[in-house]
């Protein structure tokens, strides 16, 4: 058994600790193991733990809890991510409360370069049913994957469309993955397991309750590049993860609708107030993402040839070749350079045309 895995797990275990506090813990320490073992005046000192929580940490004895929770992923064939695995979604990094452990059956790259979240209302109209298809539709030949939520209405017409167009399709789940929630999925779910995945950060035996759904909300804005609101109300989980996503800096769009439509209510507004941009099909989008027109290899290896570049440009370049785009904190975090010296690299690589400022905070190579 992997000794980290299990201690990653448990963590997620010890009352009072959520994941913003588990982050604080785990870049203290190499390990989890380590949390465990540290002293009660060493936990209390970290930021956002102190005597309580340290004293939670220090009490906590139900590791065969954790041992009987890798037993279940293991026999189904489940991955266990955390947030120093590889396999963990790096676009989940960026996000301040992200999931300090994730579960996910699947078979799709969830580090891929183009990830878009398409969600709507439970009850939706035959404008809803339409216009999602054919935005999948328009995006199919793109190698997008597509998210949402399992949900009935507008999450699952995304998750079937994109399985009809050969596009990996993620579902994120409010429960555990010993069950599927609504029951009326399960078809659905085993499809996508087979060409996407499902994806949570609740352990088996959590049933699908209430407060459950606004976690699974942010996992949904926090994994893709951009959100997409087919149909939503002026209240409900769409709203809601549209506005995660504007907080984690994420694109949003939304598809326009009647006035007098309840159901396009919510998408109105959110156009209304610069909360989303306007978006009509799938060709709207990938326009403005940047998606139908990637960079070639070839380009940038013609402009190295002709500029001198410094070793801070070169690194940056290196971490956007073969990439559609990247966001400006990916660029903090895994360069190793100062925000300064990031930024004026950056701006210098501008000018000389070598990479391009996208919407959102993204940049490319041209």
């Amino acid at each position: 058994m992997n000794r980290d895995m299990l201690y990653q797990v448990a963590l997620t275990m010890v009352p009072q600790i959520g994941d913003v506090h588990a982050a604080s813990l785990l870049q203290h320490f190499e390990t989890a193991e380590e949390i465990f073992s540290a002293g009660r005046r060493v936990l209390d000192k970290i930021p956002g733990i102190g005597p309580v929580r340290s004293k939670s940490i220090r009490s906590f004895k139900d590791f065969s809890k954790a041992e009987k929770e890798l037993d279940f992923t293991r026999k189904y064939g489940i991955q266990v991510l955390y947030r120093n695995h590889p396999g963990y979604p790096k676009r989940l990094l960026h996000c301040y409360d992200a999931p300090s452990l994730l579960y996910y059956k699947g078979n799709a790259d969830i580090n891929t370069s183009r990830i878009l979240a398409i969600i709507g209302t439970r009850n939706h109209t035959g404008y809803g049913r339409e216009i999602t298809g054919h935005i999948i539709r328009e995006l199919a030949p793109y190698k997008v994957l597509i998210v949402s939520g399992l949900a009935y209405g507008i999450d699952a017409l995304a998750h079937k469309a994109s399985l009809d167009n050969r596009l990996p399709t993620i579902g994120v789940i409010a429960h555990g993955l010993d069950r599927i929630y609504p029951p009326a999925h399960t078809s659905l779910a085993r499809a996508m397991t087979q060409s996407g995945g499902l994806l949570t950060d609740l352990r088996s035996g959590t049933a699908p309750d209430k407060q459950n759904f606004p976690k699974r909300n942010r996992i949904v804005a926090g994994i893709a590049d951009a959100v997409v609101v087919i149909e939503t109300d002026i209240k409900g989980g769409s709203m809601i993860t549209a506005e995660l996503a504007n907080n984690y800096n994420k694109d949003v769009f939304a598809l326009p609708g009647k006035v007098t439509d309840a159901k396009s209510a919510g998408c109105n507004y959110l156009i209304r107030s610069n909360k989303a941009a306007l978006a009509t099909s799938g060709k709207d989008i990938l326009e403005y993402m940047n998606w139908s027109n990637p960079a070639t290899s070839k380009n940038i290896h013609q402009k190295k040839l002709f500029i001198d570049l410094t070793p801070e440009e070169k690194r940056i370049t290196e971490m956007l070749s073969g990439q559609t785009s990247v966001h400006i904190d990916e660029i903090n975090l895994h360069c190793g350079l100062s925000s300064s010296t990031i930024a004026a690299a950056m701006l210098h690589l501008e000018l000389e045309g070598i990479i391009t400022a996208l919407p959102g905070k993204h940049y490319k190579l041209n």
